[in-house]
């Protein structure tokens, strides 16, 4: 136990003495190391928008969550539109942001703007949860969503289905990133809420059978202009 104990605290006491790169850079010699180099943890989440965007869908893809690109915001008022029409949606919960309200008030069908109220059996009577977001992660291929992009978390958590009306300009490389343009943003004001979502809602806790829908949406959509 004592030769276990000592070995630990040796490999211990050795990465205090080496500087590793972030956890999301990709693997770099480092000089100290039997090995050479520090392997990255973390994907790469590109260096261009491109490869940003490339790499989005790709993850988008992975997750089984729909990735619909569009021009412009008139053309993403259509995909909305023919995303409701092909469903057949009847009620949609939106939350009130420029991106947001002008695409849901046009859907034919019962729009219910969500505010401070957040009525749970309401919420999940909705076909939809309609929201814009803070962030996407190309590095994960998650949504960075808030209250104040968002609402609260009830929104995008109970209706089966959540879409997100986003810009290309919304699109970042990693979580680092992510983060250091939410504080330029907020400041010392962070918003209230502050959520991750990656993918649709999901668990393989029986017999290692994915089902989607577990813990909330079963669909997600990404509405992504630009």
């Amino acid at each position: 136990m004592a030769n276990a104990r000592d070995e630990i605290l040796a490999r211990v006491r050795e990465a205090l003495k080496v500087t590793a790169p972030k956890p999301h850079f990709k693997s770099e010699p480092v000089s100290g190391r039997s090995t050479g180099t520090v392997k990255a943890w973390l994907p790469d989440g590109g260096e261009t928008l491109s490869e940003q965007l490339n790499l989005l869908t790709e993850n988008l893809a992975k997750l089984k969550a729909n990735l619909v690109r569009v021009s412009d915001v008139s053309a993403a008022h259509q995909a909305l539109q023919q995303i409701a029409l092909t469903k057949k949606w009847k009620k949609v919960a939106y939350h009130s942001h420029p991106l947001v309200s002008p695409a849901a008030e046009a859907l034919n069908c019962e729009k219910w703007e969500v505010t401070s109220s957040f009525d749970k059996q309401k919420l999940e009577g909705c076909d939809a949860g309609i929201t814009s977001c803070e962030a996407l992660v190309a590095q994960l291929g998650s949504i960075l969503v808030s209250s104040e992009s968002s609402g609260g978390r009830s929104l995008s958590v109970l209706p089966p289905v959540h879409v997100v009306i986003a810009t290309v300009d919304q699109v970042v490389a990693d979580l680092e990133v992510c983060f250091a343009e939410v504080l330029a943003k907020h400041g010392q004001k962070l918003p209230s809420m502050l959520s991750f979502i990656t993918g649709p809602s999901r668990t393989g806790d029986i017999e290692r059978i994915l089902v989607l829908g577990a813990h909330g949406p079963k669909e997600l959509y990404v509405i992504l202009i630009g």
